[in-house]
């Protein structure tokens, strides 16, 4: 009698086993019970858990370096260079666009940012673009090789 009580005993456990590894090896029918609660889990967790887990998936803000330059046609097969005002140090602040070919320091710094692009180039034009307040936000400038 023992033997049989030991067996009936043993039979739920050896069930519960099956039946968890026919989850693991994804051994079950498709249409089943087992088959529909694997997929509810797996279908839980992609969308629950990006709530309740960080994977550090932002992304990451970009700081634009200081002397960042766009290059544009300017219609007449010439170049303009944009340079922003942070990356050239100028003592005279004046509102509106106004010319900077007046200062020789703002000049040669322009020439010091624009020369490893272009190479050898000398500015034909160049207008300080200002906000209201007077401070310089870009620079124009329009080059000849």
């Amino acid at each position: 009698m023992k033997t049989a009580a030991a067996a009936t005993s043993s039979a739920p456990a050896g069930s519960a086993w099956r039946t968890i590894k026919g989850f693991i090896l994804w051994s079950h029918e498709r249409g089943t019970i087992q088959y529909d609660v694997m997929v509810t889990l797996i279908l839980l967790f992609v969308f629950l858990s990006p709530r309740v887990i960080n994977f550090n998936a932002n992304p990451v803000e970009r700081n634009p370096h200081p002397s960042d330059i766009i290059v544009s046609p300017d219609g007449s097969g010439g170049i303009v260079y944009q340079i922003q005002g942070k990356a050239i140090q100028s003592g005279t602040n004046q509102s509106g666009a106004t010319p900077c070919g007046d200062d020789p320091a703002v000049r040669a710094q322009l020439l010091r940012i624009i020369e490893p692009i272009s190479g050898e180039i000398s500015i034909k034009t160049c207008i300080a673009v200002t906000d209201k307040k007077g401070t310089v936000l870009t620079y124009k400038v329009w080059v000849q090789r």
